[in-house]
């Protein structure tokens, strides 16, 4: 008897360390990227990369639908123009990461580390919350849901609870988005449009809302102290007498 359950135990611990196990290392990695072109590609499509460093690599030839990236470490490489639909990135770290112009769509990206990352024109509709972006660059992205396209009910951006302080939000299409207590301190929001956007007590503490639009919004709670308002739009908003700072 005793046998026997060292010999389950045994077989529990070989799959167990299959399954946690990812699919490639580093040292894989670079190898697939150095012999990748831009018509063959890195095929690291569904690959389970979870928890591997992948800093200061250059993916632009590579292809990562669907690939597994929990807890990766992305900082300071470049995705540049890289389509990552569908693939898994919670808690991953793309600190000062290169994403201008890449496409996520119905993506998990909560708690991850995305500081002075560059978002600059790129498509985004996923779930950010309780994520860092500090300092990131978000300058004429379109995260607005895209009305004419939603046949699973209305998909858009959620960065409730996100560090957004001191970003570049410059020219940003954030329409329908939810920031719920989201922190936007001195942050540049100049022509951003946050129409019909879940803002209940975010903090705009010194951002900048020149020629914002903030129609039909939720502001309940938000928080206004010190902002730059000129311009800015609050045509239709909800919970306005329970905002701050204005």
């Amino acid at each position: 008897m005793k046998s026997f359950k060292k010999v389950a135990l045994c077989l529990i611990l070989s799959l167990s360390s299959h399954v946690y196990a990812a699919d490639l290392n580093r040292e894989q990695v670079i190898k697939l990227l150095k012999q990748a072109t831009k018509s063959e590609p890195a095929n690291l499509r569904r690959k389970d990369l979870k928890n591997v460093n992948l800093s200061q690599l250059d993916f632009r030839h590579a292809d990562l639908w669907g690939a597994d990236l929990r807890g990766a470490d992305l900082s300071y490489s470049n995705l540049s123009g890289l389509i990552l639909d569908l693939t898994v990135m919670v808690r991953v770290n793309l600190s000062h990461a290169n994403l201008s112009r890449v496409s996520i769509f119905g993506v998990s990206m909560m708690h991850s580390n995305l500081s002075h990352a560059n978002f600059s024109n790129s498509r985004v509709i996923a779930n950010l919350d309780h994520s860092n972006m500090q300092s990131a660059n978000l300058s004429n992205v379109k995260w607005g849901a895209d009305m004419k396209n939603q046949p699973m009910g209305l998909m858009r951006v959620s960065l409730n609870k996100v560090n957004l302080s001191n970003a570049n939000l410059n020219h940003a299409d954030l329409s329908r988005s939810t920031l719920r207590f989201a922190n936007l301190h001195n942050a540049n929001l100049t022509k951003v449009n946050l129409t019909s956007s879940d803002l209940t007590a975010a903090n705009f503490t010194k951002a900048n809302l020149t020629n914002t639009d903030l129609t039909s919004s939720n502001l309940s709670d938000a928080n206004f102290t010190n902002a730059i308002i000129k311009n800015t739009t609050f045509d239709k908003v909800r919970g306005l007498e329970s905002s701050r700072g204005l």
